[in-house]
């Protein structure tokens, strides 16, 4: 940055910045996995709009269909007024993810934004079933509004809202507690009349935890959640912001444990070009809003519905790109691994196109990111005290990127390690 770009940044934006502190350069162009900064410099992109830019950045096929509308001046904002781009989309959603899976929901747009899908889907399971409570997991991440922080396990997040966070209550996420049963607690609250829990209108829950440090809930332990909310009237909500759209394989993360959540929602890539869209995706007999109970100006952005609908017919008319990302994803996997074996203090997990490298020196994980930026290549941390280095490409990344990434990474974790 030359010293008048570093003033007006630091002059008159607000402190609450964040990634440009990671990240401390001024960043002008970007196409695929790569971005550019103004001095010309490349970084492999690893970040992937922290899940928003599944498809990667500026992808031709979406950037086309988009000039393509602008030109014709089609509708940019819409309300929840019919337009025929909102048409198109909904039909895409119908034809190629609802009835070849055999989903019987029904489509809201709320705000364009993750919390407020969250926030939508909080209040239709508290005015579907009458009831306040909502069970959360530990370490889970659900967005920066109240409702959203109420269900969210961070504690410096939650303590950011100033005000009292009520009606849920937390409970152990698959492996965060000893021995084998990790619904002993939660059975036993829910069904011992004095156990001061009541009974509660949800619970919300990630396939698998972004934020919190990619902790991946195994399908037995996803099928047994369904089954308990299911035998006692609760609602299953099930928050694919980031792990959705394909990120771990197939479109909705929780396809492979067989399940049918009683409401999903949706954000980050679902809009296909990084243009803000959410979805709440709802059982039919769950719709009970009355019209404008829920609503947001900006919940009729019509750009996102143009580039999501095509991003749906481009990526998933077939299964090519979840293969795809399978297979990328058991490369990264088996790179990780062989890097825990070669340096003691770290693990691996992941699942798909999320994958993290964790260290038992939580410091360790925030200098292998620094050294990498330098490097070129751009990760982000994760975790309750940011022990994990999260990696997050765009779904769309070449082998020959992944094999670039990969060594910049290994590099960073050398450089860390020797200094110790």
């Amino acid at each position: 940055m030359t010293l008048a770009e570093t003033t007006v940044f630091e002059a008159l934006e607000s402190n609450v910045r964040g990634y440009c502190r990671a990240w401390p350069t001024v960043f002008d162009t970007a196409r695929g996995s790569w971005l550019t900064d103004e001095n010309g410099k490349d970084y492999l992109d690893f970040f992937a709009g922290a899940g928003a830019l599944n498809y990667g950045h500026n992808n031709p096929v979406l950037k086309q269909a988009l000039i393509d509308y602008m030109i014709g001046d089609g509708i940019t904002h819409g309300l929840d007024m019919s337009t025929a781009a909102k048409r198109r989309l909904l039909e895409t959603i119908r034809d190629l993810l609802l009835v070849p899976r055999g989903l019987d929901y029904k489509v809201q747009f709320p705000g364009p934004t993750g919390a407020n899908a969250v926030e939508a889907a909080l209040k239709l399971a508290r005015k579907v079933t009458g009831r306040t409570t909502v069970l959360n997991f530990t370490n889970g991440f659900h967005g920066m509004t109240l409702g959203a922080l109420s269900v969210t396990g961070n504690a410096a997040k939650r303590a950011g809202a100033g005000v009292p966070l009520v009606h849920a209550t937390p409970m152990p996420y698959d492996g965060f507690l000893p021995g084998d049963d990790d619904f002993a607690w939660m059975r036993r609250a829910l069904d011992d009349n004095s156990s001061g829990l009541d009974k509660p209108a949800a619970v919300i829950v990630e396939t698998v935890q972004g934020e919190g440090g990619i902790n991946v809930a195994r399908a037995e332990w996803l099928r047994t959640l369904a089954e308990l909310c299911s035998a006692r009237g609760i609602l299953l909500i099930v928050d694919d912001v980031q792990m959705g759209c394909g990120r771990t394989g197939p479109f909705f993360s929780f396809e492979t444990a067989g399940i049918t959540p009683d409401i999903v929602v949706l954000s980050k890539s679902i809009g296909g070009y990084g243009l803000p869209m959410a979805l709440v995706l709802m059982r039919s007999e769950l719709d009970q809003w009355a019209p404008g109970e829920h609503n947001g100006t900006f919940r009729g952005n019509n750009a996102a519905f143009v580039t999501g609908e095509t991003a749906l017919r481009h990526y998933w008319s077939d299964n090519r790109l979840e293969l795809a990302t399978l297979a990328k994803g058991e490369r990264i996997h088996a790179h990780l691994t062989a890097l825990t074996e070669a340096f003691d203090g770290i693990s691996t997990r992941g699942r798909g196109l999320v994958q993290g490298l964790v260290f038992e020196d939580a410091s360790q994980a925030g200098k292998v990111c620094n050294i990498a930026f330098e490097l070129g290549l751009l990760v982000e941390t994760s975790g309750s005290t940011d022990e994990v280095v999260k990696l997050l490409p765009p779904l769309t990344v070449t082998e020959e990127e992944i094999g670039h990434g990969l060594g910049i990474l290994t590099r960073a974790v050398e450089i860390v390690r020797d200094a110790h």
